[in-house]
């Protein structure tokens, strides 16, 4: 990876991060993809090497980020509705990557129960 660019996120299969690259291009931010073509060659890899990653220069990150957050999809309820944010309200609300802390945890992930996270002020319920 080159020094001036950063990792804005990681995508499981390449049209999606295809879509994200597009849209950060079409906003004049500066953008690439890394490990695309492998995942491309051999999609059960993916997890193996860790996804696609989308990289951005270090100069546009923040813009980067902002367009990424109005564009990229949030949790919802049952019925379709906006989780809210127990702390802040907000609306902006992600699955927390697991936290695995425990051996059986680490051994049977299927059985940690599904966190969320708010991606304005970070609180996990």
């Amino acid at each position: 990876m080159r020094s001036d660019y950063v990792l804005l996120t990681v995508f499981e299969y390449s049209t999606e991060a295809q879509l994200l690259k597009s849209k950060l291009d079409s906003e004049g931010v500066t953008s690439m993809l890394m490990d695309e073509k492998t995942i491309d060659a051999d999609p059960l890899i993916s997890q193996a090497i860790g996804g696609v990653k989308v990289l951005v220069h270090e100069k546009d990150s923040d813009k980067a980020i902002k367009i990424f957050n109005a564009v990229r999809d949030y949790e919802k309820d049952q019925k379709g509705n906006p989780i809210p944010c127990p702390n802040c309200d907000a609306t902006t609300i992600l699955v927390a990557p697991p936290q695995r802390r425990t051996l059986f945890f680490m051994l049977f992930p299927f059985f940690e129960k599904r966190k969320l996270i708010c991606n304005e002020c970070k609180t996990i319920f």
